[in-house]
Protein backbone atom coordinates (compact mmCIF):
# COMPACT_ATOMS: atom_id res chain seq x y z
CA UNK A 1 0.00 0.00 0.00
CA UNK A 2 1.13 3.51 -0.78
CA UNK A 3 1.00 5.99 2.08
CA UNK A 4 -0.80 9.31 1.70
CA UNK A 5 2.55 11.07 2.14
CA UNK A 6 4.13 9.11 -0.73
CA UNK A 7 1.17 9.85 -2.99
CA UNK A 8 1.43 13.59 -2.26
CA UNK A 9 5.20 13.61 -2.83
CA UNK A 10 4.83 11.67 -6.09
CA UNK A 11 2.13 14.07 -7.32
CA UNK A 12 4.23 17.12 -6.47
CA UNK A 13 7.31 15.56 -8.06
CA UNK A 14 5.30 14.85 -11.19
CA UNK A 15 3.32 18.08 -11.45
CA UNK A 16 5.91 20.71 -10.51
CA UNK A 17 8.51 19.74 -13.17
CA UNK A 18 5.71 19.53 -15.76
CA UNK A 19 4.57 23.04 -14.83
CA UNK A 20 8.14 24.26 -15.21
CA UNK A 21 8.24 22.83 -18.72
CA UNK A 22 4.84 24.39 -19.44
CA UNK A 23 6.07 27.81 -18.32
CA UNK A 24 9.04 27.36 -20.63
CA UNK A 25 6.92 26.43 -23.67
CA UNK A 26 4.29 29.12 -23.10
CA UNK A 27 7.00 31.70 -23.70
CA UNK A 28 6.79 30.66 -27.38
CA UNK A 29 3.36 32.32 -27.58
CA UNK A 30 4.03 35.56 -25.68
CA UNK A 31 2.36 37.83 -28.27
CA UNK A 32 -1.10 36.24 -27.89
CA UNK A 33 -1.09 34.27 -24.62
CA UNK A 34 -3.88 31.75 -24.13
CA UNK A 35 -6.46 32.18 -21.34
CA UNK A 36 -5.15 30.65 -18.12
CA UNK A 37 -8.48 28.93 -17.52
CA UNK A 38 -8.25 26.94 -20.74
CA UNK A 39 -4.59 26.13 -20.12
CA UNK A 40 -5.55 24.85 -16.66
CA UNK A 41 -8.38 22.73 -18.10
CA UNK A 42 -6.09 21.40 -20.82
CA UNK A 43 -3.45 20.40 -18.26
CA UNK A 44 -6.12 18.66 -16.15
CA UNK A 45 -7.48 17.02 -19.30
CA UNK A 46 -4.05 15.57 -19.99
CA UNK A 47 -3.86 14.24 -16.44
CA UNK A 48 -7.34 12.73 -16.77
CA UNK A 49 -6.19 10.77 -19.82
CA UNK A 50 -3.75 8.69 -17.75
CA UNK A 51 -6.30 6.60 -15.80
CA UNK A 52 -8.39 6.33 -18.97
CA UNK A 53 -5.60 4.79 -21.08
CA UNK A 54 -4.48 2.29 -18.44
CA UNK A 55 -7.28 -0.29 -18.96
CA UNK A 56 -6.87 -0.11 -22.75
CA UNK A 57 -3.11 -0.65 -22.43
CA UNK A 58 -3.62 -3.56 -20.05
CA UNK A 59 -6.11 -5.10 -22.49
CA UNK A 60 -3.61 -4.75 -25.34
CA UNK A 61 -0.89 -6.36 -23.23
CA UNK A 62 -3.14 -9.32 -22.44
CA UNK A 63 -4.16 -10.01 -26.03
CA UNK A 64 -1.03 -9.15 -27.99
CA UNK A 65 2.42 -10.77 -27.76
CA UNK A 66 4.84 -8.55 -25.87
CA UNK A 67 7.05 -6.75 -28.33
CA UNK A 68 7.01 -4.00 -30.92
CA UNK A 69 3.27 -4.38 -31.68
CA UNK A 70 2.22 -3.82 -28.06
CA UNK A 71 4.50 -0.79 -27.79
CA UNK A 72 2.97 0.59 -31.00
CA UNK A 73 -0.57 0.08 -29.69
CA UNK A 74 0.32 1.71 -26.36
CA UNK A 75 1.71 4.75 -28.17
CA UNK A 76 -1.37 4.95 -30.42
CA UNK A 77 -3.71 4.82 -27.43
CA UNK A 78 -1.88 7.59 -25.58
CA UNK A 79 -1.58 9.87 -28.62
CA UNK A 80 -5.24 9.37 -29.50
CA UNK A 81 -6.42 10.20 -25.98
CA UNK A 82 -4.18 13.28 -25.72
CA UNK A 83 -5.54 14.59 -29.01
CA UNK A 84 -9.11 13.89 -27.93
CA UNK A 85 -8.55 15.86 -24.72
CA UNK A 86 -7.43 18.88 -26.75
CA UNK A 87 -10.28 18.34 -29.23
CA UNK A 88 -12.91 18.33 -26.49
CA UNK A 89 -11.51 21.14 -24.35
CA UNK A 90 -10.01 23.58 -26.86
CA UNK A 91 -10.33 22.85 -30.56
CA UNK A 92 -13.76 24.36 -31.29
CA UNK A 93 -13.65 27.19 -28.75
CA UNK A 94 -13.39 30.89 -29.53
CA UNK A 95 -9.95 30.96 -27.84
CA UNK A 96 -8.63 28.64 -30.57
CA UNK A 97 -8.16 31.45 -33.08
CA UNK A 98 -4.67 31.15 -34.59
CA UNK A 99 -2.44 28.31 -35.83
CA UNK A 100 0.07 28.40 -32.94
CA UNK A 101 -2.79 27.67 -30.51
CA UNK A 102 -2.89 24.07 -31.75
CA UNK A 103 0.70 23.51 -30.65
CA UNK A 104 0.29 25.37 -27.34
CA UNK A 105 -2.78 23.40 -26.28
CA UNK A 106 -1.37 20.04 -27.42
CA UNK A 107 1.81 20.68 -25.43
CA UNK A 108 -0.26 21.68 -22.39
CA UNK A 109 -2.29 18.47 -22.58
CA UNK A 110 0.91 16.45 -23.09
CA UNK A 111 2.53 17.92 -19.99
CA UNK A 112 -0.59 17.23 -17.93
CA UNK A 113 -0.40 13.62 -19.11
CA UNK A 114 3.33 13.45 -18.34
CA UNK A 115 2.78 14.93 -14.87
CA UNK A 116 0.47 12.16 -13.66
CA UNK A 117 2.30 9.42 -15.56
CA UNK A 118 5.57 10.51 -13.94
CA UNK A 119 3.89 10.53 -10.53
CA UNK A 120 2.83 6.91 -11.03
CA UNK A 121 6.40 5.92 -11.97
CA UNK A 122 7.69 7.55 -8.77
CA UNK A 123 5.32 5.73 -6.41
CA UNK A 124 7.16 2.39 -6.33
CA UNK A 125 10.65 3.74 -5.45
CA UNK A 126 9.05 6.11 -2.92
CA UNK A 127 7.14 3.27 -1.28
CA UNK A 128 10.35 1.24 -1.12
CA UNK A 129 12.18 4.10 0.56
CA UNK A 130 14.72 4.18 -2.27
CA UNK A 131 15.55 7.89 -2.41
CA UNK A 132 18.36 7.62 -4.98
CA UNK A 133 16.18 5.57 -7.33
CA UNK A 134 13.34 8.07 -6.88
CA UNK A 135 15.58 11.01 -7.76
CA UNK A 136 17.09 9.17 -10.74
CA UNK A 137 13.64 8.18 -12.03
CA UNK A 138 12.37 11.74 -11.62
CA UNK A 139 15.33 13.20 -13.49
CA UNK A 140 15.06 10.69 -16.32
CA UNK A 141 11.32 11.32 -16.68
CA UNK A 142 11.91 15.10 -16.63
CA UNK A 143 14.60 15.01 -19.31
CA UNK A 144 13.27 12.18 -21.45
CA UNK A 145 9.70 10.96 -21.19
CA UNK A 146 8.19 14.40 -20.52
CA UNK A 147 9.92 15.88 -23.56
CA UNK A 148 8.91 12.85 -25.62
CA UNK A 149 5.26 13.59 -24.79
CA UNK A 150 5.84 17.23 -25.71
CA UNK A 151 7.51 16.31 -29.00
CA UNK A 152 4.91 13.76 -30.09
CA UNK A 153 1.88 15.88 -29.12
CA UNK A 154 3.44 19.03 -30.58
CA UNK A 155 3.83 17.12 -33.85
CA UNK A 156 0.05 16.68 -33.96
CA UNK A 157 -0.34 20.36 -33.08
CA UNK A 158 2.02 21.43 -35.87
CA UNK A 159 0.03 19.58 -38.51
CA UNK A 160 -3.22 21.05 -37.21
CA UNK A 161 -1.57 24.48 -37.38
CA UNK A 162 -0.28 23.96 -40.93
CA UNK A 163 -3.82 23.16 -42.09
CA UNK A 164 -5.50 25.85 -39.96
CA UNK A 165 -6.83 27.86 -42.93
CA UNK A 166 -7.42 24.90 -45.27
CA UNK A 167 -10.61 22.97 -46.08
CA UNK A 168 -12.14 20.46 -43.67
CA UNK A 169 -11.05 17.51 -45.82
CA UNK A 170 -7.46 18.75 -46.00
CA UNK A 171 -7.41 19.35 -42.22
CA UNK A 172 -8.45 15.75 -41.61
CA UNK A 173 -5.62 14.55 -43.86
CA UNK A 174 -3.06 16.71 -42.07
CA UNK A 175 -4.34 15.51 -38.70
CA UNK A 176 -3.99 11.88 -39.77
CA UNK A 177 -0.39 12.46 -40.87
CA UNK A 178 0.36 14.29 -37.59
CA UNK A 179 -1.05 11.45 -35.50
CA UNK A 180 0.85 8.81 -37.48
CA UNK A 181 4.13 10.70 -37.03
CA UNK A 182 3.42 11.25 -33.32
CA UNK A 183 2.69 7.56 -32.80
CA UNK A 184 5.84 6.64 -34.74
CA UNK A 185 8.04 8.93 -32.61
CA UNK A 186 6.45 7.67 -29.39
CA UNK A 187 6.81 4.03 -30.44
CA UNK A 188 10.45 4.38 -31.46
CA UNK A 189 11.37 6.08 -28.18
CA UNK A 190 9.74 3.38 -26.03
CA UNK A 191 10.99 0.51 -28.20
CA UNK A 192 14.60 1.72 -28.23
CA UNK A 193 14.57 2.31 -24.46
CA UNK A 194 13.22 -1.20 -23.81
CA UNK A 195 15.37 -2.91 -26.47
CA UNK A 196 18.57 -1.33 -25.19
CA UNK A 197 17.73 -2.41 -21.62
CA UNK A 198 18.86 1.00 -20.40
CA UNK A 199 22.28 0.95 -22.07
CA UNK A 200 21.17 3.18 -24.94
CA UNK A 201 19.09 5.59 -22.88
CA UNK A 202 21.43 8.53 -23.39
CA UNK A 203 21.44 8.16 -27.17
CA UNK A 204 17.64 7.92 -27.24
CA UNK A 205 17.40 11.05 -25.10
CA UNK A 206 19.78 12.85 -27.47
CA UNK A 207 17.44 11.94 -30.30
CA UNK A 208 14.51 13.48 -28.39
CA UNK A 209 16.50 16.65 -27.66
CA UNK A 210 17.41 16.98 -31.34
CA UNK A 211 13.71 16.59 -32.11
CA UNK A 212 12.93 19.40 -29.66
CA UNK A 213 15.45 21.68 -31.40
CA UNK A 214 13.78 20.91 -34.74
CA UNK A 215 10.42 21.66 -33.11
CA UNK A 216 11.66 25.13 -32.11
CA UNK A 217 12.59 25.81 -35.73
CA UNK A 218 9.21 24.60 -36.96
CA UNK A 219 7.40 26.78 -34.41
CA UNK A 220 9.00 29.85 -35.95
CA UNK A 221 7.41 28.81 -39.25
CA UNK A 222 4.05 28.21 -37.56
CA UNK A 223 4.10 31.67 -35.98
CA UNK A 224 4.34 33.21 -39.45
CA UNK A 225 1.26 31.45 -40.85
CA UNK A 226 -1.28 34.09 -41.87
CA UNK A 227 -4.86 33.86 -43.07
CA UNK A 228 -5.19 33.89 -46.89
CA UNK A 229 -6.31 37.22 -48.30
CA UNK A 230 -9.62 35.68 -49.39
CA UNK A 231 -10.43 35.05 -45.70
CA UNK A 232 -9.58 38.60 -44.72
CA UNK A 233 -12.26 40.23 -46.90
Amino acid sequence: MFSFQNIVIALLAGVIPALLWLWFWLKEDKSHPEPKGFLFLSFLGGMACVPLVIPFEHYAQQWLPMGFLVILVWAAIEEFFKFQAMHIIDLHRAVFDEPIDAVVYMITVALGFAALENAFFLLDPLAGGNLSHTILTGNLRFLGASLLHVLSSATVGVFIALSFYKSHTVRIGYLAVGLILAITLHTLFNFLIIASNGSGTLMVFVGVWVGIIILFLILERVKRIKAPRTLLH
